[in-house]
């Protein structure tokens, strides 16, 4: 029996960064109470002592030993589990739900949270019924998802894509179909799953089905960077730590703004002709999603985001060179593109140049004491200030 009605909830720690190089020690249980029973006479006292709490919300205690004793075995694992999230990382946010510790590792505003945690509580699989709502999953391009076809919810292979679905949600977007028109609309076979990268006309049918949970699971870890992906504010860090040999390919294109547009088009033309390169992957970031940080872009890279750019960044120091485009010129074209890409690849465009591309030399010295102190590691000033 589980008493899995779990608020959801975050938990915000204060413990101490795990280096990699501690990557191997296994943290043993301190002792520390980290868990109150809240009733109503302690609870207002008990939330005053914390920024924010983790409310474990589970059905009342009978009288039974048994009863008692299930919820102290419960009561013990959370205290385990709070322990060990406390070591992951500094000021983190976890969110508790089921039988679920997800990390939050996005923008730290109050909307972009709200809107995360509202994902956390929808289903992990989305069934789709009509063709409105297939139009609907048509028009989702910017994100990872998969469509799977089974014969009910009944299904165990259904059951195996559900599970496998709860060890990504929210962050990839499953779904699923039980009619038999949607499948045929789709070219999907029975117990059979598709997967769709960002920007992507066709989507990659899974091998060998019918799947387990765990080979649904590892083909996502080995497909989960797509080629070219979105900077969203809710999975900021994530994304920008997932680097390639310590440098990002980025985009900076405005998608309500003409040139911004057609620029993107073209990004995307380039992508999906070079979607089977492993080494390549394309950030794209839209400076409409991200106001606060255009003037801390503009003067770390010097450039002018008021139209498209894109260059290649040291994740590091962000040292970067960008691609020259004339702003009275008409956009790269796809093969321009994709020949300056190539240039990135070989290593001949190169952040850790010392050529300057894109500022003489007295304009250089007088920002290098202002870059070191704003360019933290891994961009970690990104609005968690």
């Amino acid at each position: 029996m589980k008493w899995g009605w779990v608020l959801l909830g975050v938990l915000l720690t204060f413990g101490y960064l795990c280096w990699s190089e501690k990557g191997l020690e296994f943290p043993e249980y301190d002792g520390k109470d980290r868990v109150h029973q809240l009733t109503i006479k302690n609870y207002k006292s008990v939330m005053k002592r914390y920024d924010a709490m983790v409310i474990y919300y589970h059905k009342p205690v009978g009288e039974n030993g048994m009863s008692r004793k299930q919820f102290e075995v419960e009561e013990l694992a959370l205290e385990v589990r709070l322990f060990l999230a406390g070591l992951l990382e500094v000021d983190s946010i976890y969110i508790f739900a089921d039988d679920e510790i997800i990390e939050y590792d996005g923008e730290l505003a109050a909307d972009t949270l709200l809107e995360f945690l509202y994902d956390v509580i929808e289903e992990p699989v989305e069934i789709i019924s009509n063709d409105r709502e297939l139009k609907g999953f048509h028009h989702i391009e910017e994100d990872i998802k998969l469509m799977g076809y089974f014969k009910s919810a009944k299904s165990s292979h259904f059951t195996e894509y559900d599970d496998a679905a709860e060890e990504f949600h929210p962050f990839i977007k499953f779904f699923a179909t039980f009619e038999p028109k949607i499948a045929n609309k789709l070219n999907l076979k029975m117990n059979e799953v598709d997967f769709y990268e960002p920007f992507m006309n066709k989507p990659v049918t899974i091998p060998g089905k019918p799947y387990t949970e765990d080979d649904i699971v590892s083909f996502i870890e080995e497909h989960d960077r797509p080629t070219l992906r979105k900077l969203e504010p809710h999975s900021m860090y994530e994304i920008w730590e997932d680097d390639i040999n310590g440098q990002h390919i980025v985009a900076f294109a405005e998608e309500s703004d003409p040139d911004g547009y057609e620029f993107l088009e073209i990004l995307k033309e380039v992508a999906q002709e070079n979607t089977e390169d492993p080494d390549l992957s394309i950030i794209w970031i839209d400076p409409d999603n991200f106001p606060l940080m255009v003037p801390y872009w503009e003067k770390t890279f010097g450039i002018d985001l008021s139209s498209p750019q894109i260059g290649v960044v040291d994740v590091e120091d962000a040292d970067s060179v960008w691609m020259e485009m004339d702003e009275e010129e008409d956009m790269p074209t796809a093969d321009e593109l994709d020949t300056w890409i190539e240039g990135v690849m070989s290593g001949r465009i190169n952040p850790d140049d010392e050529t300057d591309y894109n500022h003489d030399d007295d304009e250089e010295e007088d920002d290098d004491d202002e870059d070191d102190r704003i360019n933290d590691a891994h961009w970690k000033v990104l609005n968690k200030s």
